[in-house]
């Protein structure tokens, strides 16, 4: 456990700082690097006896601890574009609901998918996600904003992605928002605010569900592990301003494309490991 936490000390640094730097939400990082450093916790219970924490745990537990992690994070920046009068209220609260529905939903739809299956998801959506951040691709916008029904299937839709891949949802919302020719800085305050809707519901979902899971080690809260939230939490916050400093003095495109690479490979190897 010690091993862990000082671990996500150390990843919370690296997450604040990318966050920061380029902009990009921290369940990318986080959820990997769960992924790889949670199958170290060895565990005694009556279901296993002695053991390694099983692989049918590990997908879940690291999606709901970077969830646990992002309501923090996405909660002060969601304070900051509200000051800076960022956030079309009458736009955001309707989708609100919609994708708090959604991450619940898809806490729930993660629950009863196989690891294999969760894994899977969330390697392609990455790759996905990746390379629209690689490729830079450009679309021409549309001048008309969609229907109060085609917002909320997008919210909707945002929010079980959202939660399925551990992650706030901006990266879904940001580039569907300004498709539709919304101002950026709109795109962004509502996606902030959706995206603290999506880490409180799905890491709610992620607790309900994981509840009685005899498989879970200790300090779990549901599938939240608590080591682990408390030391990414601890530094990703102090991290973050770090990283917008060093914004203007940095290639922050050309890091940002290197950051998509990696990703993409990160993605490859989840799927073929």
């Amino acid at each position: 456990m010690l091993i862990i936490f000082i671990s996500c000390i150390f990843l919370g640094s690296l997450v604040g700082f990318l966050a920061g730097l380029l902009g990009i939400g921290g369940g990318l990082i986080v959820v990997p690097a769960l992924v790889y450093l949670l199958p170290y916790i060895s565990i005694t219970n009556d279901v296993i006896g002695h053991g390694a924490l099983s692989t049918e745990v590990i997908m879940p537990m690291a999606l709901a601890t970077s969830l646990a992690a992002i309501v923090m994070t996405s909660s002060s920046a969601a304070f900051a574009h509200q000051k800076n009068n960022n956030i079309p209220w009458k736009i955001t609260k309707p989708l609100m609901f919609t994708v708090a529905f959604g991450a619940l939903l898809g806490a729930f739809i993660a629950d009863h998918l196989s690891a294999e299956a969760l894994t899977n998801f969330f390697a392609v959506a990455v790759f996905l996600l990746a390379s629209y951040m690689l490729l830079s691709i450009r679309s021409e916008r549309s001048k008309e904003m969609p229907s109060n029904i085609k917002l909320q299937f997008i919210s909707l839709f945002t929010g079980v992605v959202a939660s399925l891949m551990g992650m706030a949802g901006g990266a879904i919302l940001v580039p569907v928002l300004t498709f539709f020719g919304m101002p950026l800085r709109h795109c962004i305050g509502i996606a902030t605010v959706c995206g603290v809707m999506v880490a409180l519901f799905g890491s709610l979902g992620y607790i309900i569900s994981g509840f009685d899971n005899a498989l879970l080690p200790p300090w779990s809260l549901g599938y939240v592990y608590l080591p682990a939230l408390l030391g990414i939490v601890l530094t990703s916050s102090l991290f973050a301003p770090i990283g917008v400093k060093y914004a203007s003095k940095l290639p922050v495109q050309t890091l940002k494309k290197g950051f998509a690479i990696f990703l993409i490979l990160v993605a490859i190897k989840m799927v073929f490991a």
